[in-house]
């Protein structure tokens, strides 16, 4: 059973339409973009959000830190939202605890509203750290859209 504690939600407001928004949230050339928190880079993927399917993407930290998430896609519903397994892999390779990622999509005004909820974190110290790097992944997406 899920603690809602260790369960965490991000609101983002965006200047752009739904469709837009979504595209930015789901298409590979535009993930890539800023998939991962600030001083991350993705070196290794196959991330497409537009499908179900498996995706996994792997990250490299500015001192040559590596990090390996993967999962499935477990539905997609455009322009309205996406859904999507996530665990990290550890250094001999070995996939963790799995959780739930749903971004959702709301009109708003003359923009979009992006929500980011992840569940079923095991801890409520892997809620906070998973809220800080959605916070500054969606710094990069606020910098990046158009």
């Amino acid at each position: 059973m899920s603690d809602v504690l260790n369960d965490l939600q991000l609101d983002r407001s965006f200047p752009v339409s739904p469709e837009r928004l979504f595209a930015w949230i789901t298409q590979g050339d535009k993930l890539m973009q800023w998939w991962g928190p600030e001083g991350i880079d993705v070196f290794d993927h196959a991330l497409d959000l537009t499908r179900p399917g498996a995706y996994f993407a792997k990250m490299r930290g500015a001192e040559g830190q590596q990090y390996h998430v993967s999962g499935q896609v477990t539905h997609v519903s455009p322009p309205h939202s996406v859904g999507f397994t996530w665990a990290w892999h550890d250094e001999t390779g070995t996939r963790g605890i799995e959780s739930h990622v749903t971004f959702t999509i709301d009109t708003e005004g003359s923009g979009a509203r992006l929500r980011i909820q992840h569940r079923d974190l095991p801890t409520p110290e892997l809620a906070e750290s998973h809220a800080k790097g959605w916070t500054s992944t969606l710094n990069k997406l606020a910098s990046k859209i158009d």
